[in-house]
């Protein structure tokens, strides 16, 4: 099976949904703790009911300029987020390695949390981080774009996806601030020399013949 090969991806943390409304980890001291499997087994009630906030929190929260942005360019998006915000911007492509919150319908579940296995919690096995490495291994050798968005490289994903675009050659570029502002910007940029690229291309054919 031939494997697709990619020009742009974007990788994106938490700072690109901080305009959201949505905070970061760095924000929410101790969170980090509460988020992990074992701490959510042995303490059920209020392991729940901190997904409960984080599902009000992200339910209340809007697609920023950014999600729209990189929804708009048709770029596809690895990202570490569970807000689903990328995908509520309209985004099709778009790899959630750390899964996504539950539904409210799913949190009435008389088992959940033991039911919902949707969010890759520390400790956790994380299927989907192989699908985000494959990707990146298939960004245009010397010919392509690797944006990082809002992360803080707390994880080894974040490390291991940067060091393979790297080793691919690809045009790396990290924004981590003002993601609103700046990312519709480089899609626009990015679009332009990819639209530049296949002219030339064309041309070249076109003399060929």
């Amino acid at each position: 099976m031939v494997q697709e090969k990619y020009n742009v991806i974007f990788f994106t943390g938490a700072g690109i949904s901080v305009e959201s409304g949505i905070p970061t980890f760095q924000e929410q001291p101790g969170i980090r703790d509460k988020l992990e499997r074992e701490w959510a087994n042995t303490h059920p009630d209020e392991y729940t009911e901190l997904i409960k906030q984080m599902v009000e929190t992200c339910n209340k929260a809007e697609p920023n300029a950014a999600h729209k942005a990189i929804a708009a360019a048709g770029f596809p998006v690895i990202t570490m987020n569970i807000d689903r915000l990328h995908t509520r911007a309209g985004s099709e492509n778009v790899v959630e390695v750390h899964g996504v919150l539950p539904t409210n319908e799913e949190m009435e579940d008389e088992m959940f949390p033991a039911s919902y296995d949707g969010i890759v919690l520390y400790g956790d096995m994380a299927p989907r981080y192989m699908e985000a490495i494959r990707m990146v291994k298939n960004l245009e050798y010397d010919n392509s774009y690797f944006v990082i968005v809002g992360t803080s490289f707390y994880t080894g994903i974040s490390a291991d996806l940067h060091r393979i675009a790297k080793q691919r050659m690809a045009h790396i570029a990290i924004i981590n601030d003002h993601a609103t502002e700046k990312v519709p910007v480089i899609c626009e940029s990015i679009k332009r020399i990819l639209e530049q690229e296949r002219k030339m291309a064309n041309e070249m054919e076109r003399d060929k013949i």
